[in-house]
């Protein structure tokens, strides 16, 4: 029975996972425009977070367009068909759990935020004024 269940949810994201794509690429939204000078701090501030994420998973597209609507370079990685990728976020995290936004501070420590909305939430905080 496992083994049926599987194989649906396997075949329903093939079938699914290109028209996600599509609506993500076909939604995007436009990025805001900051002067240069912020915009370069910004991108130096991005550099200390990675998003782990799913390709078709709704929940990071969700994250994604945020991302792209506040202008945000944050490195992305696939957790789901990069194992490395997958090892690092078990291993940092405790869980293979995206969408996962991996902030590391000054000092080297990291802290592993969960949940899209949580996500959105603390990038809206962080840079939305910016």
């Amino acid at each position: 029975m496992k083994t049926i269940i599987r194989t649906f949810f396997r075949t329903l994201r093939i079938v699914l996972g290109p028209f996600m794509q599509l609506w993500e690429f076909v939604t995007r939204p436009k990025g805001v425009v900051r002067p240069p000078a912020v915009q370069q701090a910004v991108n130096q501030q991005c550099q200390s977070m990675v998003l782990y994420q799913f390709t078709t998973c709704p929940f990071c597209i969700k994250v994604r367009q945020e991302m792209r609507r506040l202008s945000l370079p944050i490195e992305r990685r696939d957790a789901q068909h990069h194992p490395q990728n997958r090892d690092d976020l078990l291993k940092g995290s405790g869980e293979v759990k995206v969408p996962c936004l991996k902030i590391t501070d000054a000092n080297g420590q990291s802290q592993w935020l969960f949940e899209s909305g949580a996500i959105i939430s603390y990038l809206n905080g962080r840079f939305a004024a910016a």
